[in-house]
């Protein structure tokens, strides 16, 4: 090895870690120990770092990642990324296939549940796994991985190449990519592939435990921890993740007759060492498809990945194309999403938790339960008359199931179950947390006054200085659609706030707080921005290192300048959510302004209409009171305005330097904001939509003009629906509203790359 030149040894030691690699992925055999393959990636590493002239882009060594990167580039599909149709109803499969069939000119009628074909060759079909992980495209040049893209809005996509080189299963180089001694190439020149990227369960669980230790935020679900990797411009962080892929289609292939159907196309690049499932089924009828459902559907929890349903579709690539796509999917496939998954398990006990705003919300503890690859103990029960409605009582059999399979849900309760134990749930008639007074929602279901309970919709501690509140409060503060400080997540504001314990407080050993360690204020919004000034205090604290608490500060400074809506939308002022912030910003230039309004100027219908729809409120607010403030809203947001706690709040907040000047405010004797197919629209979102985050696509249409609110009704102008609709899309139907698919919506947002 001495004597080798160091061009000679990286590609030496380039050729065996791509080998350990293959290897160990596709023939699930280890050539090396884990600590040798290491060693020569390191080494590799080395070299290249001394040899600059030999770097190279797919290099073994980009598994760990390399520099990060400035931002992202947006760039165009060769083939648009359609999305795919969903359906949880199995007739819906029947009814695809034959239509399928009757669109090709192949046989419909069906015979001793076989469909004849007349002469015709048979209805090929394949179905798939669905992996819920995030959907890239990623194009091989000459055999060289060059280019990977986001779906984003289908057109276009987000270019995250640097964090899927450091997929381990994924290769860099295709073999078989050099023409043999006769010319011939196993590789097209260009292939562009279509597949999945997902976070092993494993390592999510992983992921969340380090979190956990490092006092970070934990993940909500393997997804959603994805697509915020990819999206990070640190490849190490992409390295350290073990992301997986799994390949299911393709895009721009140089070669047509490289692969004529689906399943030949899988079968080559899987013999390309590029992963594949290996739970992908063949069928020609639709029992046949159903059958493989339901076969997956047993399997599927046992897997290291998460799945929500099979993708049914026309193996032969000529058919795809002679049945063509809608605008935003493909008539030859179909997604069957899995209902989500039931079980029962016994209500043990019933706690009763305080928000931001003040609402005690019911909880329930139930015995561990397996549902949906995942162990559940709780269930929110949303409100105390839901759980009277439901009649659930403690010691009950409850059925429940994952919304999503992501939340849980209780559905019913098995009366035939009901133990002689069980007794009903009783509702606080103090705050839980500082034994307040509380009060119920509407005040005709307070059954201290003979009203009735079954009619509840809330009841909240009305003690502003509850600890519960304040604590909530400052984590909705700080969170990324409110202020967006970076590094204050909850675990983090209950670790400082485990400095307020009295000394010897086993609660404040367990979280970390060594004994002598000073109180660090955080029991209001301005002692966020305080915070810098206890640094020594908070680097004695369990995983808050320097690093940690520079970055922190940073988050803060920048904080200060996000502007009044997002402060308004933040401090969690009862009848006051974002939509309603903006509007507010959009009126009032500052929070002087805002704070000299009247009631009654606070009020949409003191707008001309034309004014009101063009700021974002509803002129009649007695139809859409949720939009705005009104009659009976409007006093509540003034009174805490100039409430002592209001001003307290807002003057500590001015006084550490926040900026509390409107960054949306539209100047009515200004220039007229431009028109769009937007201005003055009401919208209503339902559905899955795959190319926008639903936060930023409402941010954006606002910005357009429009108002966009959460219920259908007469007054809606335009419903933009996505997967799954649900029961939003029947009510626009049965009103002939204006309905707009996904790709319709991205035709006319200005700016939608």
């Amino acid at each position: 090895m001495a004597n080798k030149s160091p061009a000679k040894r990286v590609a030496e030691l380039r050729a065996l870690l791509e080998r350990a690699n293959r290897a160990y992925y596709t023939d699930a055999a280890s050539i090396m120990p884990d600590s040798e393959f290491d060693s020569l990636l390191q080494e590799l590493a080395d070299l290249e770092a001394a040899h600059p002239d030999l770097d190279e882009p797919n290099s073994p060594s980009r598994r760990v990642g390399g520099n990060p990167i400035d931002g992202f580039v947006t760039l165009p599909h060769s083939v648009p990324m359609l999305s795919i149709d969903n359906t949880y109803d199995e007739t819906d499969v029947r009814a695809w296939v034959e239509r399928a069939r009757k669109n090709l000119n192949l046989a419909t009628e069906p015979a001793d549940g076989l469909f004849k074909s007349d002469g015709a060759d048979p209805l090929k079909l394949v179905c798939d796994p669905k992996i819920d992980g995030v959907a890239i495209s990623i194009r091989y040049e000459s055999g060289r991985l060059v280019q990977a893209l986001t779906r984003g809005d289908g057109v276009k996509g987000d270019d995250v190449t640097h964090a899927v080189r450091t997929i381990r299963s994924l290769p860099l180089t295709l073999h078989g990519a050099t023409a043999d001694p006769k010319g011939r190439r196993a590789v097209p020149t260009t292939l562009e592939l279509r597949g999945e990227i997902y976070i092993p369960l494993s390592a999510f669980e992983r992921i969340n435990k380090e979190r956990e230790a490092a006092g970070d935020e934990l993940f909500k679900n393997p997804r959603n921890a994805c697509a915020g990797t990819l999206k990070n411009l640190d490849p190490k962080i992409a390295a350290s993740r073990d992301l997986g892929f799994c390949a299911h289609g393709k895009g721009e292939i140089s070669v047509v007759a490289f692969a004529t159907s689906h399943s030949q196309l899988l079968e080559k690049i899987n013999a390309l060492d590029i992963p594949v499932s290996p739970h992908t089924k063949a069928a020609t009828t639709p029992e046949q498809v159903l059958e493989a459902i339901e076969a997956f559907d047993k399997k599927r929890h046992d897997l290291d990945y998460a799945t929500d349903g099979m993708v049914i579709r026309v193996d032969n690539f000529e058919q795809q194309e002679a049945l063509g796509h809608t605008s935003k999917s493909p008539r030859w496939c179909i997604a069957y999403k899995y209902a989500a998954e039931r079980a029962q398990t016994v209500l043990i006990r019933v706690d009763h938790q305080v928000g931001k705003t003040g609402k005690i919300t019911p909880r329930a503890a139930m015995e561990p339960v397996l549902l949906a690859g995942t162990t559940v103990q709780h269930a929110t029960l949303h409100n105390y008359g839901m759980v009277r409605q439901k009649d659930i009582r403690l010691h009950d059999t409850l059925e429940i199931e994952k919304a999503g399979e992501i939340i849980p849900y209780v559905i019913r309760v098995i009366e035939a179950k009901r133990r002689k134990s069980a007794r009903r749930v009783k509702a606080p008639d103090e705050c839980p947390v500082c034994a307040g007074p509380v009060e119920i929602d509407p005040p005709e279901a307070d059954p201290g006054h003979g009203g009735d309970p079954l009619v509840e919709t809330s009841r909240r501690c009305v003690n502003p200085e509850c600890p519960a509140q304040i604590r909530e409060k400052l984590v909705w503060f700080a969170g990324r659609n409110q202020m967006d400080i970076d590094g204050l997540g909850e675990s983090t504001i209950d670790l400082i706030r485990a400095t307020h314990l009295p000394p010897g407080d086993p609660t404040r050993a367990e979280m970390g707080v060594p004994e002598g360690t000073p109180t660090i204020p955080l029991d209001h919004f301005a002692d966020i921005f305080r915070l810098a000034d206890h640094r020594d205090a908070l680097l004695t604290l369990d995983r808050m290192a320097d690093k940690k608490v520079d970055n922190l500060f940073a988050g803060t400074e920048s904080a200060k300048t996000q502007g009044l809506a997002r402060v308004l939308a933040g401090m969690g002022i009862r009848h006051v959510g974002s939509s309603t912030a903006k509007s507010l910003a959009r009126l009032y230039p500052d929070l002087d302004a805002l704070l000299d309004a009247s009631e009654e100027q606070l009020r949409p219908k003191s707008l001309n209409k034309s004014r009101a729809v063009e700021l974002g409120f509803d002129p009649d607010p007695k139809l859409r009171p949720e939009t705005g403030l009104g009659k009976d809203t409007a006093p509540v947001v003034r009174a805490y305005l100039h409430s002592p706690a209001g001003q307290k709040a807002l003057s500590a907040l001015r006084n550490v330097g926040v900026d509390l000047t409107s960054h949306d405010y539209q100047d009515p004797d200004g220039a007229p904001a431009q028109d769009s197919v937007f201005t003055g629209k009401t919208i209503v979102l339902t559905g899955t939509l795959e190319s926008f985050d639903r936060t930023d696509l409402k941010q954006r249409l606002e910005s357009c003009g429009a108002k966009v609110t959460g219920a259908v009704s007469p007054k809606t102008d335009l419903v933009i629906a996505g997967a799954s609709p649900g029961s939003k899309l029947t009510r626009a139907q049965s009103l002939n509203i204006e309905i707009w698919d996904e790709q319709r919506l991205i035709d006319h947002l200005p700016n939608a790359d």
